[in-house]
């Protein structure tokens, strides 16, 4: 007896009937090569499928030439993309969940880079990111535009999905229409609410008779946009009424945000709250009968439960925590919850990876977008099982070093030199906007448990205890320590961001923290000073304060907390000298022109680059053993790739 009731309970919808009301939503991936869908599409979907999910629905599929916004899109008016269609859709249906294909024309929401075509719109007003005017479609163009979409459902149809879904939302030409700011027609389809609408009811009936009347249809609409001018919850609510009553799909599917301009919204980081969109769709189900989709960081299936209990949605999307654990929906069923690895919201490889113009990845799953490289080596066995296998260190990297060393048939012990396990990932977590980045940990130390993994705390490990244990594999672990910068002088008011966030000590007065990394650690150290009564001034090197916080979408938020709390930030400059004690004298320089500037304070905070914790690894080199380093041991970086190398050395051991 599944302990979630509501959250298991079948749905029809359509002429389908889903095995339970989970539904892994449309996300992009970065997956298409040439525009075609690929193995790994397959494998991706299929392990969702695998897990659990009632409903996928996959990522976007082109329906004309001229909307390319980015490089790896599918291409879906192309004839060669049925043949990929039947192995996603092969790969879905042999575990019993339903499959749908998003079908999207993304208007003015892209720039010509690769189509070398002018975008369409239904007005020529530039999109706030890509910035490049389109062309405000005509009759001919949007009977063009309504042709491809036909085109690609029976594509879709013909590569076996069960259905399709118009995603009339986030970035969308069909979005366009619909929000005042973007569509300023005299013509039918501009004006009051009923005209905006005009176009996304004539796509859906050329979709419906494109499908047919027993597939599904559905069609996804944003319920709050948060621009100027954009789709208020108002116009969402008409627009399902209008939906509805033209009697052409069987669902709703609902999103919050717009994909450029708050595209923050979209895929929220741990720093919102969970159940932030709960509203759109609690407020389009009191008006129509077609069921409904909530979305927006369902990390739990206590959660899922709880939304639907509360009767806000009738189908949950959790697309990150089916990302990080594909098995999510079985392990809620058979009331295993608590072994789920939970998402973090941290949006560094589903998120961060797809900015960078890489495929979607997860800090949580290492395997996650390598289902199809991996599987080989998943399925193989341990090069030599059974060997006695040694880990230094407890944090991200340590412990799935572990973890996955145990899972494949290895007697593992680990070894943490603090008293707790985590490391930096545990420093990182103190902040309420970082708290859920201990997830990771307590994920890992649950399935390192789990596996009989022997963990021993507070024991510094030297190479005279590993040659007495007679282990056959040691992997280093043991993370990165601190530089202290030259310039810094040796007043101990100049202290580096993880004495102050491990509270080892606690800065008063004046505080410059001076930031050379640009993610999460000076802001982090800037907000706790803040709230503990420092007047703080965060500068940096960098043209922006925390540039790189917007590949994980939390920088809107940090900028809003910064004035909130009345964090001065600066940019351009560098610290040449600290002098003095108490106050200090910190001699800066604008490296864009040279000039130079001094600031009194009382204390000076550095965010700068760390280097290898790698003593033990010299030790041991040359040993009888085999041995390897992992993680900041080896070169300090972000947790993905502590996590990443982990599972990697551990499954060629």
């Amino acid at each position: 007896m599944t302990p979630y009731r509501r959250l298991f309970a079948p749905l029809r919808l359509g002429n389908l009937t889903l095995r339970n009301r989970v539904v892994f939503s449309a996300h992009l991936t970065n997956y298409a090569a040439d525009g075609l869908p690929t193995a790994q599409h397959a494998a991706y979907y299929g392990a969702r499928a695998k897990g659990g999910a009632g409903l996928i629905i996959s990522e976007e599929h082109s329906t004309h030439p001229s909307d390319r916004p980015y490089e790896k899109m599918i291409e879906g008016y192309r004839p060669e993309v049925v043949e990929g269609y039947r192995r996603i859709t092969e790969s879905v249906h042999v575990h019993g969940s339903v499959i749908l294909a998003q079908i999207n024309h993304n208007g003015g929401q892209g720039a010509g880079t690769y189509s070398r075509l002018p975008l369409w719109a239904p007005s020529a007003i530039a999109d706030p990111l890509f910035r490049e005017v389109p062309k405000a479609v005509d009759d001919a163009d949007i009977a063009e535009i309504l042709d491809g979409f036909s085109l690609v459902a029976r594509n879709c149809i013909a590569g076996g999905f069960d259905g399709v879904e118009l995603q009339a939302s986030q970035s969308s030409i069909v979005r366009a229409f619909l929000a005042p700011s973007t569509n300023r027609r005299t013509d039918r389809y501009g004006g009051t609410t009923e005209n905006r609408a005009q176009f996304l009811l004539e796509v859906l009936r050329v979709l419906r008779e494109a499908i047919g009347p027993d597939r599904v249809l559905g069609v996804r609409l944003s319920g709050y946009e948060g621009t100027r001018g954009g789709i208020e919850l108002v116009d969402a609510v008409e627009t399902a009424r209008l939906v509805e009553a033209d009697g052409q799909v069987d669902y709703i599917n609902t999103a919050i945000g717009m994909a450029t301009e708050t595209l923050y919204l979209i895929e929220a980081s741990m720093a919102v709250p969970a159940g932030y969109a709960n509203f759109i769709p609690s407020a389009i189900k009191e008006v129509v009968s077609l069921p409904v989709i909530g979305v927006g960081r369902f990390k739990s299936a206590e959660q899922a439960e709880q939304a639907l209990d509360e009767g806000l949605c009738d189908l949950v999307g959790v697309v990150r925590g089916q990302i990080a654990d594909p098995d999510f929906v079985n392990k809620a069923r058979a009331g295993e919850s608590g072994t789920v690895r939970t998402c973090l919201s941290c949006n560094q490889e589903c998120v961060g990876r797809m900015g960078l113009n890489r495929w979607l990845g997860c800090t949580e799953n290492p395997t996650a977008g390598r289902e199809s490289v991996l599987l080989p080596l998943q399925l193989s066995l341990p090069r030599l099982p059974g060997r006695d296998v040694v880990v230094v260190g407890g944090g991200p990297a340590g412990l799935q070093a572990a973890a996955t060393a145990a899972q494949r048939g290895h007697r593992v012990t680990l070894f943490e030199r603090d008293s707790v396990l985590g490391g930096q990932i545990r420093t990182a977590s103190v902040m309420p906007t970082r708290r859920e980045l201990g997830d990771l940990i307590r994920n890992l130390e649950s399935e390192c448990r789990r596996n009989g993994v022997e963990i021993f705390l507070a024991t510094d490990v030297t190479s005279a205890m590993l040659a007495g244990m007679a282990a056959d594999v040691v992997v280093i672990a043991t993370g990165a320590r601190p530089v202290h910068p030259l310039w810094a002088g040796d007043s101990e008011r100049v202290v580096g961001v993880r004495d102050v966030l491990d509270r080892n000590v606690l800065p008063s007065g004046s505080v410059l923290v001076f930031d050379e990394l640009g993610f999460h650690h000076g802001p982090s150290v800037a907000e706790f000073l803040a709230d503990h009564g420092c007047e703080v001034t965060i500068a940096t090197n960098g043209m922006v304060v925390a540039q790189d916080l917007s590949i994980t979408l939390d920088f809107e938020t940090w900028n809003r907390r910064a004035h909130e709390k009345s964090i001065t930030q600066r940019t351009d400059l560098m610290v040449t000298a600290v002098h003095g004690d108490s106050p200090l004298t910190v001699d800066l320089v604008h490296h864009p022109t040279g000039v130079a500037e001094t600031s009194v304070v009382d204390w000076v905070v550095y965010a700068t680059q760390q280097e290898p914790e790698d003593d033990l690894w010299n030790m041991l080199r040359g040993s009888s053993f085999e041995i390897h380093r992992i993680g900041d041991a080896l070169s300090p970086r972000r947790s993905h790739a502590a996590v990443i190398e982990g599972h990697r050395v551990a499954s060629a051991i």
